[in-house]
């Protein structure tokens, strides 16, 4: 009778610890918490758990259970970095998905080595590179930031339309920076713009007086560094002002970080300094999310934070969809709540998504950084925004025709 009663205790015990185990659903992270978008990425992170936070905060996921968020330094810049940290998130913590990463290079690695061979979705708030859009990936991988070829694109306008049609690009030589410089030269050519010189440049070194000597010999005054602020492009931009080598500066979204503006100085980069950016358009979403990341006392103009509250939530509402913490049928899922028809969700209207799902109807996630129609590769379409340095920071010029 004593073994009857213990082999009682003990399957209570183990059908309690199985029920804790499944207290939990994780969604990790992947961002380059060291390296070159060391600056970049916190408020993205940030902006991210701010999305777990509301959705604990009204209930939790799939009945009650808490979402919870491990995260995985890629450094950017490493391929085996990204790959053993996605590793870890997927066989290890076994996530059901993946916000991130970000570095277009990081994101490829992670996928091909981890999240593909493990069926995890993967949604990157900031991995930019047409590259992305070709991966073999199954239709797990996804954005919520437009490809570079349309911000490449805008850039070349956006220069055309202010006369400058002359200038001379250095990019880094990588995924994120061929990619961008690509698209640009294409579209800047093309429509009337003189590249004078178009280099590459490897990332992370101290001293780039020798590129800079042979792109400033053109004698072009304005310079397009398509690189990041936190390493190559703010060497670069530093070294060329301190050569007085250029007059003006131009990036994109790689340079508009924090890194730049400590490492070259707001002083130096006002009024000749000429960037842009994936934008958040002027929707009832992007009202809220503002609103949402001053409560939550969290950056909503850093770049791509508003892409990574997105990220975050729209995961999280594929899930709740999805009906388990089970990997299959995630993307069916995510493409349901993202699109129309549906009853608009808003950023941080978590409670209204679950009750909505539980009686069988439809929604459409509307949010932080506009709507996520993706398409047959998991790219959306976006808006871009120019910005320029204003008072010790960046700020927006305003959104660019497409």
């Amino acid at each position: 009778m004593k073994k009857s009663v213990l082999a009682v205790s003990i399957a209570a015990t183990s059908l309690t610890l199985a029920g804790m185990a499944q207290a939990e659903v994780k969604v990790g992270f992947l961002g380059g918490f060291t390296g070159p978008i060391e600056t970049l990425t916190p408020p993205v992170y940030e902006a991210a758990q701010l999305a777990v936070q509301h959705i604990n905060e009204q209930g939790g996921i799939l009945g009650g259970q808490t979402l919870a968020m491990p995260s995985g330094d890629t450094t950017c810049g490493d391929a085996s970095a990204a790959s053993n940290a996605a590793d870890r998130l997927v066989n290890s913590e076994q996530v059901t998905a993946i916000v991130g990463a970000l570095c277009t290079g990081a994101t490829i690695a992670a996928a091909n080595n981890a999240a593909v061979p493990g069926g995890v979705v993967m949604v990157s708030p900031a991995s930019t590179a047409p590259a992305v859009t070709e991966l073999d990936d199954n239709d797990l991988v996804f954005r919520t930031v437009p490809s570079d070829s349309f911000q490449g694109e805008a850039l070349a306008r956006m220069l055309l339309a202010k006369g400058i049609d002359e200038v001379v690009v250095t990019y880094v030589n990588n995924d994120y920076g061929r990619g961008l410089a690509d698209a640009f030269a294409a579209t800047y050519e093309a429509e009337g713009g003189t590249l004078a010189e178009n280099l590459p440049h490897e990332d992370n070194r101290a001293d780039y007086r020798s590129e800079l000597g042979s792109l400033a010999a053109a004698g072009i005054p304005d310079l397009v560094v398509l690189a990041y602020g936190d390493t190559s492009g703010q060497t670069v931009v530093r070294q060329a002002y301190e050569g007085g080598m250029f007059t003006r500066f131009i990036g994109a979204d790689g340079m508009v970080i924090s890194g730049l503006l400590d490492g070259v100085g707001a002083d130096v980069l006002e009024g000749n300094f000429i960037a842009t950016r994936p934008g958040n358009p002027d929707t009832p979403g992007t009202e809220v999310f503002v609103e949402l990341a001053e409560a939550g006392d969290i950056s909503h103009e850093a770049v791509f934070a508003g892409q990574g509250y997105d990220a975050a939530f729209l995961l999280a509402l594929a899930i709740e969809q999805n009906g388990s913490a089970e990997r299959e049928g995630l993307a069916e899922a995510l493409r349901s709540v993202s699109s129309a028809p549906g009853e608009i969700i808003l950023p941080g209207e978590w409670e209204k998504a679950v009750e909505l799902i539980a009686a069988g109807e439809e929604i459409n996630y509307e949010g932080a950084s506009g709507s996520h129609e993706f398409d047959e590769n998991g790219d959306v379409p976006g808006v871009v925004e120019e910005m320029a340095v204003e008072g010790g920071r960046f700020v927006s010029q305003g959104f660019l025709d497409d």
